[in-house]
């Protein structure tokens, strides 16, 4: 293929994006947030096993071999490292981002958070420790720790709708694309996502939470996609999505069952599912070529419409996060 053909293909691509989601409009690149957490530089100082030399099982052991009372030591003198370790004890986690949040976010234990950038956080509603199912909602783009209602509100409504049985994450734990731009159209901050995702579903097996159900909301679905081969999940379930950078199910390599919805009113169905270069991110999940099972959303309304009461989805979302479905 000449480079002029090349050129017309990726300019036709992004013309395809802006058009159906009116353009660039707030579009603005993101830098990613990564490494240690805030504060680490002291915990290390302490003599403490670097964070990001130990993986989630690794953090588990090291809290294991404490008293309770150095670890509520470590919680409350190094909080914004013990609130963002994977593996970490959960009550320890809930407790260290209590003294960096103060209530900040209403009803929700808060399991890790993270001011930098725009900040992120995850928050549980439900025994996450004790439930037998759990669900982690995964967001797409112009999701922070400021503007986490959204996908909170998201997160309610699935545990109402399993009728509180449920514990559900909703998890703002990666730097997502603000706006339609260039961030929305590649996997960039997707990929840092979907490392993020992956360790805090190991941080949850390493304490012994129940395998989750992940549910991936537009751009989220490109983490999940990214993801999928290392992320210890029972259920991907997509909704809203532009593509999960693979060409089928079975391309995804994951043991999960996968889903997919799309409502007839989103607008996410004028985006080409192609990708070229970088940009897109391939194959409609909900093309019955991909081979995922459809969720049925016919009643949903636009892009976030999926788990309004009474829908089609979220009724098929709670029988899914409750393994009520084979």
């Amino acid at each position: 293929m000449g480079r002029m053909s090349r050129t017309l293909i990726t300019t036709a691509v992004m013309a395809g994006v802006v058009a159906g989601t009116a353009g660039w409009a707030s579009g603005t690149g993101q830098e990613a947030v990564t490494g240690a957490p805030v504060g680490t530089e002291a915990w290390r100082a302490a003599g403490l096993p670097d964070p990001e030399r130990m993986d989630p099982a690794g953090v588990a052991r090291f809290f294991a071999g404490l008293s309770p009372v150095r670890r509520r030591e470590l919680a409350a003198t190094h909080p914004t490292v013990v609130g963002n370790l994977d593996g970490a004890p959960l009550d320890l986690r809930y407790a260290a981002n209590a003294r960096s949040v103060h209530g900040e976010f209403g009803g929700a234990r808060v399991l890790a958070h993270d001011p930098r950038g725009r900040g992120q956080v995850v928050l549980v509603y439900g025994d996450l420790a004790r439930a037998e199912h759990v669900a982690v909602l995964v967001p797409g783009s112009d999701v922070d720790a400021n503007r986490v209602q959204p996908l909170a509100d998201m997160a309610v409504a699935l545990r109402r709708a399993t009728g509180g049985r449920t514990a559900v994450v909703a998890w703002a734990g990666y730097t997502t694309p603000v706006g339609v731009g260039l961030d929305a159209a590649t996997d960039r901050l997707a990929g840092v996502g979907a490392d993020r995702l992956a360790r805090f579903a190991d941080g949850l097996a390493a304490v012994g939470a129940a395998e989750p159900s992940v549910f991936c909301h537009s751009y989220g679905s490109v983490v999940c996609g990214l993801a999928a081969h290392r992320l210890k999940a029972k259920d991907l379930v997509v909704f809203g999505s532009p593509g999960m950078r693979a060409e089928n199910a079975p391309a995804l390599d994951t043991s999960a069952r996968v889903w997919a919805a799309k409502a007839p009113t989103d607008w996410i169905d004028r985006v080409p599912n192609v990708e070229f270069a970088g940009l897109g991110h391939g194959t409609d999940p909900t093309d019955p070529a991909f081979g995922a099972r459809v969720v049925p959303a016919g009643d949903a309304r636009g892009h976030g419409g999926y788990f309004a009461p009474g829908t089609s989805s979220l009724r098929a979302f709670a029988r899914i996060a409750e393994g009520d479905v084979r």
